[in-house]
């Protein structure tokens, strides 16, 4: 295994889009032709299986420094209300692009940090959405919750509103390598908030650990595993640290790239804390993450219904994705979107009755037959061309492409199928990249990407 860590540890996506962000085609966007995109999938399928909205909160009390999203710290709490105000105001201005009212299948929030909001506010905010929507019967509304401020109160407000699914980032509970991210956190917090949102009735509790973190052991990982155990979340998150400080904003900076574990000790820290998760009842599904039984992204999965976005695996496959606020991304099947990142022109924009749009890129026919393909693989860890509607002229590119991967065997090609092994699941995100076609035409010329392993 560690000759193949050090063979495709290489930069690479993550594929919650296709094309992916350093990709999309800027050029031939426009804000007309995205609401186009919009109007097309709303009238497509709100009636069947609704729609999504992803709410981006970006304030934080501290900088946590392992984070790579989009945020601004400040304990003033003074800046909630006109923030809730500017995305209760963009949600109007997409609403006006509906021909029947929107039916919400899936809600989530995320940050930043969305527990910096009182629960007041967040109530608010959840009243001002519904307020142009319906609730679908089988909805899912989630949340992301810090344990250091989540309360019972957050708790319970929101899950008046008809929050169900819980998300609590606990990273790791040593503490060097929580003062290094600048996380600390002890697990009573995690305890308390974990057992508050079973009393309350959350249906769904899921706990973010990750493995690769500065100056994190081997037994820093099996500690945290077997803590976690104790609380029993119905998912869990294991995933891997992205370090790319290069990227703009990032807080990435605490300390060196020799403070971080090596490839092949970070795919140890994996395989060991997976055989952990499996031994404990947990389920691998599709990359990082891991779920009971009773838990709906596991029945998804099961039912080949799981599916994946920008807001990572989703037991729900709506069309069309909605992102508000600062930063948020959208997808409308069709075409992606991203908002502008500064907060005072996001809300500058929306005041002036204009969606705030940044960037975007309107998908090609090619792009959908692709993106089909690495959902398949991301989400089953297999795929056909077979079929005619996903066949592509690349083909026999792609398939050279993977032919060293075959002899490795991390896949198994056949006629018109490729099945990623078990022993290739680790290295899905370089399967799929042999699909990439612009990756493969044109590497970024800056480093975007973390690594794969």
């Amino acid at each position: 295994m560690c000759s193949l860590v050090q063979k495709y540890n290489v930069p690479g996506p993550r594929y919650t889009s296709y094309p992916t962000v350093p990709f999309w085609d800027i050029n031939t966007f426009s804000g007309k032709k995205w609401e186009q995109t919009v109007k097309k999938s709303f009238h497509a399928s709100n009636s069947e299986t609704g729609i999504s909205l992803y709410i981006h909160l970006p304030f934080c009390e501290s900088m946590c420094t392992f984070c790579g999203c989009h945020k601004r710290i400040t304990k003033r709490h003074d800046v909630e209300m006109p923030y809730i105000k500017s995305v209760l105001k963009e949600w109007q201005l997409y609403s006006a692009l509906f021909d029947e009212k929107p039916i919400i299948k899936e809600l989530h929030l995320g940050g930043g940090t969305p527990t910096f909001f009182n629960p007041e506010n967040l109530k608010y905010l959840i009243d001002g959405i519904l307020r142009l929507a319906d609730k679908a019967k089988d909805a899912e509304f989630s949340f992301e919750g810090h344990p250091n401020n989540t309360s019972k109160n957050h708790l319970q407000a929101l899950y008046n509103v008809g929050f169900r699914r819980v998300s609590f980032g606990v990273q790791d509970y040593n503490e060097t390598v929580q003062k290094a991210i600048h996380r600390i956190q002890p697990f009573i917090n995690v305890k308390n908030v974990t057992e508050w949102a079973r009393k309350i009735g959350y249906s769904s509790i899921s706990h973010d650990i990750i493995f690769g973190l500065p100056h994190q052991k081997l037994e820093h990982v099996e500690n945290t595993i077997a803590k976690t155990k104790e609380l029993k979340p119905d998912r869990i998150a294991f995933y891997s640290y992205a370090h790319v400080p290069w990227l703009a904003g990032n807080g990435q900076r605490g300390y060196n790239e020799a403070d971080l574990p090596t490839a092949d000790e970070k795919r140890t820290q994996y395989e060991v804390g997976k055989e952990l998760l499996l031994n404990y009842g947990y389920h691998e599904i599709g990359m990082d993450h891991f779920a009971l039984e009773t838990d709906s992204l596991y029945k998804a999965m099961q039912s080949g219904h799981l599916h994946r976005n920008f807001m990572g695996y989703t037991s729900s496959n709506t069309h069309l994705m909605i992102g508000l606020g600062a930063s948020s991304i959208s997808d409308s099947w069709y075409g992606f979107s991203q908002n502008v990142k500064n907060i005072e022109e996001y809300q500058n924009l929306v005041e002036n009755n204009i969606i705030p749009l940044y960037r975007g890129h309107i998908l090609t026919e090619e792009d959908q037959i692709i993106r089909r393909h690495i959902l398949n693989l991301m989400c089953q860890f297999t795929t056909s061309w077979s079929a005619f509607k996903l066949h592509l002229p690349q083909m026999e590119s792609i398939l050279e492409r993977l032919n060293e991967m075959e002899q490795d065997g991390l896949v198994e090609i056949s006629k018109g199928n490729l099945r990623v092994t078990e022993k290739g699941r680790p290295f899905v995100r370089n399967v799929c990249m042999a699909f990439d076609l612009p990756l493969q035409k044109k590497a970024p010329e800056t480093k975007l990407f973390s690594m794969t392993i």
